[in-house]
């Protein structure tokens, strides 16, 4: 069984998609040109937060 997938953002070079695995978790993977970072939900909630940090930081300059 394939895990269902969607694509939560695209640019031209990047995109972050999660898949459904058929064990029920939920996976969500950030490509980047040639790189793919796989991230479990935890991990995925912890980069959400380093981002959301950065963005933040970013537009108060």
């Amino acid at each position: 069984m394939e895990p269902k997938t969607d694509t939560l953002a695209e640019t031209e070079s990047y995109m972050a998609w999660r898949a459904e695995e058929p064990d029920g978790e939920t996976t969500y993977h950030l490509e980047l040109n040639n790189i793919t970072i796989h991230f479990f939900n935890e991990e995925w909630d912890e980069f959400l937060t380093l981002v959301r940090a950065v963005v933040k930081e970013a537009d108060g300059k």
